[in-house]
C-alpha cells in the first residue's frame, strides 16, 4: 500500500510562489502517474495537472496552464508542484494521487491527506 504526504503549503501573498512537494513510500511510485488536485472550501475536488510515469509526458487545467508546473523525481519517490503567479483563486486544499495517467479522480487509486495553501489579495 503506497503512502503518500504532501508539504509545502501556506500563506502566500498574490503572484507569489509555493512549491509543493509530495513524498511517497510503501510501493514502486515510479510505476504510476502522479497527479495534483485541489478542493476549494465548498467545492468539488478539481484537476490541477498530471505527469507520467517517467515524467516525459503531462498536462494541466486550463486555469493553471503556464502558471503552474509539475515534475518528479523517481529515485527520490518525489513530485512536486511548483506554484507561480498565484492568484487568491488558487486557494484551496492541495492532493497529489498515485495511479493511471488522465485527470478524473476515478483514475487514481492512490492519495495524499493534503496540504493548504492560501492566497491572499
Amino acid at each position: 500500500q503506497m503512502q503518500l504526504v504532501e508539504s509545502g503549503g501556506g500563506l502566500v501573498q498574490a503572484g507569489g510562489s509555493l512549491k509543493l512537494s509530495c513524498a511517497a513510500s510503501g510501493d514502486t511510485f515510479s510505476l504510476y502517474a502522479a497527479g495534483w488536485f485541489r478542493q476549494a472550501p465548498g467545492k468539488e475536488r478539481e484537476f490541477v495537472g498530471v505527469v507520467s510515469w517517467s515524467g516525459g509526458s503531462g498536462y494541466y487545467a486550463d486555469s493553471v496552464k503556464g502558471r503552474f508546473t509539475i515534475y518528479r523525481d523517481n529515485p527520490k519517490n518525489t513530485v512536486y508542484l511548483q506554484m507561480n503567479s498565484l492568484q487568491p483563486e488558487d486557494t484551496a486544499d492541495y492532493y497529489c494521487a498515485a495511479g493511471a495517467y488522465g485527470h478524473s479522480l476515478e483514475n487514481f487509486d492512490h492519495w495524499g491527506q493534503g496540504t493548504q495553501v492560501t492566497v491572499s489579495s
